[in-house]
């Protein structure tokens, strides 16, 4: 791959790179319209949102393997002056006689991340498989699906953005009916946030285990409350599990004794930062960052 943007640039294989360090970490990786479906069923009338409608299942909890990107550009002399991004660039190969620019996977993200970066060539303890962008991923910890670059065959550090249609106008927040441009933030880190993954529709009375997964995106995750009602009342669960670093996800738990009945289930994230987890996520026009407490609740039936 190459890496550019640095004081002596070089071509390096894979080999070379495992040479320069190793690093294990685990981060949350989720697309950046995970939730979506909670905003398009607030649509009304003619309103339109493209996208896939996920719910909650466009993520995962990782353990990567790689070596860190400060270490390599350390070994190349540091960045160039006036250095602000770090660019990498997807390795597809594009089809002939179209405009590069609007097909590549191209993203940047600032270089305050150069800390935590890593090339990645394993995955869960496994070579890092094509399907999920093998030989090597940029793998960019706290930050939106897409910015974890696939196949990555270059990273450059860079004055300004690419100019690529992937980050120039697309995965750009805006409000519904407009069209993305370069002046509206980009889906780059994400948010505190935390779901509710069993019980799913039904349990029998009495003391019933609630759990679900819980993360802080740039920040860890402090505490996690659980309400049975809706949100009108809270109860402060309890992590289980290990915990994996900053950038993972916690399992939450609480028991709560529920007689028969129905009950909404719902939780709620707080980060170290104390940056709380919020009732509802405000309209964006292509569904990104949901990350509002209400939308993902549970409708518990308990007999």
């Amino acid at each position: 791959m190459e890496i550019s943007g640095v004081k002596e640039p070089r071509t390096l294989t894979v080999a070379e790179l495992k040479t320069l360090g190793l690093v294990t970490a685990a981060t949350v990786l989720q697309c950046s319209g995970n939730g979506r479906k909670y905003f398009k069923d607030q649509l009304t009338g003619d309103q339109k949102m493209s996208g896939t409608p996920w719910t909650v299942g466009a993520a995962g909890c990782v353990i990567w393997s790689g070596v860190p990107l400060k270490a390599v550009v350390d070994a190349l002399g540091g960045p160039a002056e006036g250095a602000r991004f770090i660019t990498g660039t997807g390795g597809e190969e594009l089809p002939a006689g179209l405009d590069p620019k609007l097909l590549v996977v191209e993203r940047s993200v600032p270089i305050s991340n150069l800390d935590n970066v890593i090339l990645a060539w394993e995955m869960n303890g496994r070579p890092l498989s094509l399907a999920h962008g093998g030989p090597l991923r940029m793998v960019v910890p706290g930050y939106s699906g897409v910015n974890n670059i696939k196949y990555v065959k270059a990273v450059a550090m860079t004055e300004v953005e690419t100019d690529a249609k992937i980050q120039k106008t697309s995965y750009r927040v805006h409000a519904l009916g407009e069209k993305g441009s370069p002046d509206q933030p980009s889906v780059w880190e994400q948010p505190v946030k935390s779901w509710i993954t069993t019980p799913h529709e039904a349990a029998k009375a009495g003391q019933v285990q609630i759990a679900g997964v819980a993360f802080g995106g740039m920040n860890a995750c402090k505490s996690v409350e659980v309400s049975v009602d809706g949100g009108q009342t809270w109860q402060e669960a309890e992590f289980i599990g290990p915990d994996l670093g900053r950038f993972a996800w916690r399992v939450f738990a609480l028991s709560a004794d529920l007689a028969r009945g129905t009950y909404t289930l719902v939780s709620r994230a707080t980060d170290t930062e104390g940056n709380v987890q919020p009732e509802e996520t405000e309209m964006n026009g292509a569904g990104y960052g949901h990350n509002g407490w209400r939308a993902p609740a549970v409708k518990l039936t308990v007999a």
